[in-house]
């Protein structure tokens, strides 16, 4: 592909993608990054971008003009969203809504002039909260378990699939992304746009620029390195929740193998995440921060748990490693020690907007 436009392109997921495909591109290709540069931090990515040989344009994806700013495309890769989960929350949710799910439309729309292909970055969160929540969890040794042998509608001791009931609310955030899944294979069936969308798990890696809501790896060594309050909060306040993580490199590794043989792989739709492998609960992770930088941060607990929050959610990556041979290389204790030197290097810069 010689044309590659990255939307949200300044942001953690799209700045590493862009990154990563122009490094493999053969000479003649273009990658251009599009963003509104509205997340603090974001600013950052533009000298990355600028010295690797990325394009960047200044635009926002809820305008159509801004989109044409950037010009045509063989492929355009949708990574801006508003991440957090927690948005629309006890305020408006038009910003939530014209970027994830409008945005997308655009993005789409742009695509399909263009005659570019299309890949969605969506989310775990597709899935309805109230169901995750009632998974049979017990604590064990610093994290929330599943019993063994346990198993139910696309859950199991290996994580959540594809086939888990999607009925039930799921946030604001997880239905704009829910239903620009539904469009993107509607864009594909109607216009025969080539289409691939990747439910992600938690991503993370150097350049995430982490909050409380989204990017809490990063947030976690931060205050581990820089100092500043943390705690667990909800489900008791205990910091047994789990998540599993996924490197950005590795979403990538699995972008680069669909792209080198997109008509096989068009309207793919597959779960990636870290895996049972690479999961880890907040209390582990304090120490795996503990233990990387030498230093330890005094927890608070908030035992009551926000609307949007869940206890558990880990990747069953057997669907996209059965059909691609794809699985995640990088573990999550070489993932703390990266980002940790990460941050040591470059505190001057980051320590004021993570601190």
């Amino acid at each position: 592909m010689k044309t590659v436009i990255v939307a949200g392109g300044a942001g953690f997921v799209g700045s590493s993608l862009a990154l990563a495909l122009r490094r493999d591109m053969a000479d003649g290709g273009r990658v251009v990054a599009i963003d509104n540069l509205k997340r603090r931090g974001s600013e950052l990515a533009l000298e990355r971008l600028r010295a690797a040989g990325v394009e960047f344009v200044h635009g926002d994806i809820r305008n159509p003009e801004d989109l044409e700013a950037a010009g045509s495309c063989d492929l355009l890769l949708d990574c801006s969203a508003e991440p957090s989960v927690h948005a629309g929350y006890g305020a408006s949710p038009a910003y939530l809504i014209n970027t994830n799910l409008m945005g997308t439309v655009n993005c789409l729309e742009h695509a399909r002039r263009h005659g570019g292909a299309f890949a969605f970055i969506s989310t775990s969160r597709v899935y309805p909260i109230a169901p995750l929540r009632a998974l049979p969890l017990a604590p064990a040794g610093g994290r929330l378990v599943l019993p063994a042998g346990a198993a139910g509608p696309g859950w199991s001791g290996a994580g959540i699939s594809e086939d888990f009931p999607l009925a039930g609310p799921r946030s604001l955030y997880g239905a704009t992304k829910l239903a620009s899944e539904m469009l993107v294979e509607e864009y594909r069936a109607t216009y025969g746009l080539r289409t691939l969308t990747y439910r992600c798990g938690v991503l993370a890696g150097p350049w995430q620029m982490g909050k409380v809501d989204q990017g809490f790896m990063v947030l976690w060594a931060a205050r581990h390195l820089y100092g500043g309050g943390l705690g667990y909060m909800g489900f008791g306040g205990h910091g047994h929740q789990v998540r599993d993580v996924l490197h950005v490199e590795d979403l990538y590794d699995l972008l680069a193998l669909q792209l080198a043989d997109l008509d096989r792989w068009n309207g793919s739709l597959f779960n990636v995440g870290g895996g049972v492998a690479n999961s880890i609960s907040l209390r582990e992770l304090t120490a795996l921060c503990e233990k990387a930088t030498g230093r330890a941060v005094a927890m608070g607990s908030t035992p009551e748990t926000r609307d949007a929050d869940i206890p558990y959610y880990v990747t069953d990556n057997a669907r996209v490693t059965a059909a691609t041979g794809w699985s995640p290389r990088r573990d999550v204790p070489g993932l703390v020690e990266e980002i940790c030197r990460w941050l040591a290097e470059n505190r001057a810069r980051l320590e004021p907007i993570l601190a």
